[in-house]
Order: structure tokens, then sequence, then C-alpha cells
């Protein structure tokens, strides 16, 4: 097994301050980077999107994975989601269920919120 860092973002508290309150920490940085380096892909973007709007909350692979690559690589690009804190996942007989965290969605809301005017 990969020796992985998985992102703090499935607690309440967010993984990084706001990007307009202050500079990030080093550690700040990377955790936020591996965030992003886990979405800058279309596809992981793609799914991690059809995962957090399926009524619900959770989606099986079943359900997600016709975004035009085979089911190896669906599978590849999930598992480097998971591994970036991003998604979770429960599997249910023959079929493994994904979830994005109301608190993952928190976190990446609160990281990306611009100052309020006046600041």
């Amino acid at each position: 097994m990969p020796n992985t860092k998985l992102l703090p973002l499935l607690d309440t508290e967010p993984c990084c301050p706001p990007l307009t309150e202050r500079p990030f920490s080093a550690e700040e940085a990377e955790t936020a980077a591996r965030m992003f380096k886990a979405l800058g892909d279309p596809v992981r973007l793609r799914l991690f999107s059809a995962v957090a709007s399926h009524p619900g909350g959770e989606a099986c692979v079943c359900d997600i994975s016709d975004v035009g690559v085979s089911q190896p690589t669906v599978s590849h690009h999930l598992k480097k989601l998971k591994e970036a804190g991003l998604l979770t996942s429960e599997r249910r007989g023959t079929w493994v269920y994904y979830r994005v965290e109301p608190a993952v969605l928190a976190s990446m809301g609160r990281l990306l919120a611009a100052a309020p005017a006046g600041d």
C-alpha cells in the first residue's frame, strides 16, 4: 500500500483558511495542493461532480462510470479522489457506493470564499 497522506477535509474543521484571509503555511499549501491536484484531472472532476450532484449525495459506481474511459480507469480515478480525502466509499454486495461528505464541500467552499466587502 502506498504511503499516502489523506486530506483532513472529513472533519468539520476546514483544511485551510480562505485564500483571501492570509498566506498559507507550507502545510496548508500542501494540503490544498493535494485536493486541487486530485480535482485537476477532467475525468476526476466529472466523477466528483457526478457523486456530489447525485440524488441522496451518494452514487453507485455503476451510475457514474460513463465518463468516456474504461472501468479500470474509472476505478483508478475514484481511488485517487478517495486518497485525497474527497470521497468515501462503502461496498454493498458487488457494487461500491461513493459519497462526498457535506463537511468536504463546506471545507472547499470556505477555502475558496471571498473576504466580505470592506475588509
